[in-house]
Order: structure tokens, then sequence, then C-alpha cells
């Protein structure tokens, strides 16, 4: 495939490596020094767009796709205020979109298997969760898109919970949850490339479940992955889409 990277910053050039890697050709690569470009590259010269750019670009990338028939894999998060717009603005136009908040195998997995952990315990009220995370000092959001994944896995299951707060370390706001409220905790710290933790306690035992990310190349691998996935389809999909895990 022929691919256009949104966004050239270390994800980005982290998918260029393994897009040709395995066997795919970069077309062109747009991010914030060259922003003004982007109207004049030919972007139908790519059979799909992936964009790791910023939250403030990626409604307009995501657009920018949508009008040049480009089918477009997104990695970005901190937009999905706006997930049921976009969703609606792909199927009407008969676009080619699909997102997601990880794109590693393995936090997909943790995905699937928190859904589960998460159903299995929601009858024990003597239980309390929480989902903890540590991402590097430049990421921009808080809570992860990962986290916030997490955290509706579970409100999907545990009765006792109806929302999630969020308490970012270090910024000074005290944040209590009330009893129907899931807390997750942020954390910022140096180049870590993401941990996120899942804690149920009671007075007498503590389960957790976690995942740890060594490096970002689990995340540039997936998306590469995806847009493989992507290209033929037409539709709004999520990462979770990708994989069968009911086999």
């Amino acid at each position: 495939m022929k691919i256009g990277l949104l966004g050239y910053g270390k994800m980005g050039q982290l998918i260029e490596r393994y897009a040709i890697k395995r066997g795919h050709e970069i077309a062109w690569t747009i991010d914030a020094n060259n922003r003004e470009d982007i109207t004049s590259v030919d972007l139908k010269t790519a059979d799909i767009a992936i964009d790791f750019s910023t939250p403030d670009a990626a409604l307009d990338n995501i657009s920018l796709c949508f009008e040049h028939d480009l089918p477009i894999v997104v990695g970005t998060t901190g937009w999905y205020d706006h997930l049921e717009e976009v969703k609606a603005t792909c199927v009407d136009a008969n676009q080619s979109m699909l997102y997601g908040s990880n794109f590693s195998i393995g936090v997909n997995v943790f995905f699937h298997v928190n859904k589960l952990l998460a159903r299995a315990i929601s009858p024990y009220k003597q239980y309390d969760t929480q989902v903890e995370e540590i991402h590097h000092i430049h990421k921009l959001d808080a809570p992860s898109g990962t986290a916030i994944t997490i955290a509706e896995g579970i409100l999907e299951a545990y009765t006792d919970k109806d929302n999630w707060v969020n308490r970012l370390e270090g910024s000074g706001e005290e944040i209590i949850p009330a009893k129907n409220e899931l807390l997750i905790e942020s954390l910022r710290l140096e180049e870590v490339p993401g941990t996120h933790t899942v804690l149920y306690s009671s007075e007498v035992d503590q389960i957790e479940f976690k995942h740890t990310a060594h490096s970002r190349d689990g995340f540039a691998l997936g998306a590469v992955v995806a847009a493989e996935w992507l290209v033929g389809r037409k539709g709004f999909y999520q990462v979770t889409e990708m994989f069968d895990f009911n086999k």
C-alpha cells in the first residue's frame, strides 16, 4: 500500500519504519511543520492515511480524508466528544474509518479480559475498583484513551458504577469519587510508554490486572496492521473489530 502519515512525531516515524518493513510505501507526511502544505499535497496518491497527530488536528484531518474519499486510521485520542458526529458523517458519506485508543495486540487482549473480569466480580459488592494509568510527560490528554476504554469496559458489567472521573496527579485538584463513580488515576512520568492497571480491592484481598508497554513499537505495528485490515472496507470501525476473541 501507499500510506499517508498525518503526524510525523515519534509515533509517525515508528509507523513509517514498520510500514516499510511490511512492504508498504510512504506517499507523504504532514505534521505541524508543514501543515500549510496539506492543501497542495495530492492526498489521493495514498491508498490510506494513518493519523497520529494531536487532538486539535485530528478532526480536521478526518474531514479532509472524507472529502478526498481516502480511508483513514486514527490513533489520536482526545477528540472523542465528537465521536458520534464523526461516525454519522462517515456512514452518510460512505467513507472508511477505523479508530482506537490503542492498537497494540496485547492491549486489545487486555480490553477483552478486562470485561470478563469485571463481569465475574460484579456480584461481589465487597470489592471496589479503580483504574490507574501512567504515561510519559509529553502526553496531551488525561486520562489516556486506553484508560477510558478500560473504564468503559468495566462500566458495562460493573452494576454499582455508571460513570468515571479522573484524578491527574500533580494537578492540585482533589477528586473524590462518589460511590457510583469509577476513579481513573493518571500519572505523567518521564518517558513511560504506557502502564495500565485495574485494581479490585476489599478488606481481605486485592486483585491487580496490569498491562505494561515496553515501547511504542506495539502501537505502531498495530496501526499498520489496522491500515491493512481497513483497505477495501467501507464504514466506521473500532480497532476491537479487527480481533475475534470468540473463536
